[in-house]
């Protein structure tokens, strides 16, 4: 199955596994409307649980309910949304980022600098802290350090080995402009 969001925050699931064999129909498995812009890239879990980042872009009625971090289950479309998380109903906020999952802990990032640690299962916020926004890159994480850029051109590094805990930074590198991809790390 493939899943994508769009500008509308049209979410939809697809069942492409006829096209393996040439038999059979592509058919639509999920369709749950977000309410706002939705860029970022979904994360799949291990579990087939979806991690949908929502913008705010209209500030819409429908985004304002239904949150801008979301975990979704794709098995139940008729009521998909497991947990989700507000960050503001302000205009130009909400996610632009696609988070990372580590054990029972999701990072994401919100478009103000916010980075957030939730747990996995319940949706509860862990721990915040913040660099310079607005925030575009998404977050990296490398043998227990979380990497990320800011809007300030600083280069992140956050000691999560453990997740649970507020991190402490280990180190900051400012490269004097806007960061705004993903890093890319070997």
């Amino acid at each position: 199955t493939a899943y994508f969001n769009n500008s509308g925050g049209l979410l939809q699931g697809w069942d492409l596994s006829s096209l393996r064999t040439g038999t059979g129909t592509v058919t639509r498995t999920l369709r749950f409307w977000t309410g706002d812009d939705s860029d970022s890239s979904i994360v799949v879990d291990d579990e087939g649980y979806l991690y949908v980042g929502v913008e705010v872009d209209r500030a819409t009625n429908r985004g304002k309910e239904v949150g801008q971090m979301l975990k979704i289950d794709p098995r139940n479309p008729d009521n998909p949304v497991v947990w989700s998380v507000h960050t503001s109903d302000r205009v130009d906020d909400g996610v632009w980022t696609t988070p990372i999952i580590d054990g029972d802990v999701v990072f994401w990032t919100s478009k103000p600098g916010y980075i957030y640690a939730i747990d996995r299962a319940s949706g509860t916020v862990l721990w915040t802290t913040r660099v310079n926004g607005p925030s575009l890159s998404s977050p990296v994480l490398i043998d227990g350090v979380l990497l990320q850029g800011d809007a300030a051109g600083i280069l992140h590094a956050f000691d999560v080995a453990d997740p649970h805990v507020p991190p402490a930074e280990l180190w900051q590198l400012d490269i004097g402009a806007n960061i705004e991809s993903t890093p890319a790390v070997w």
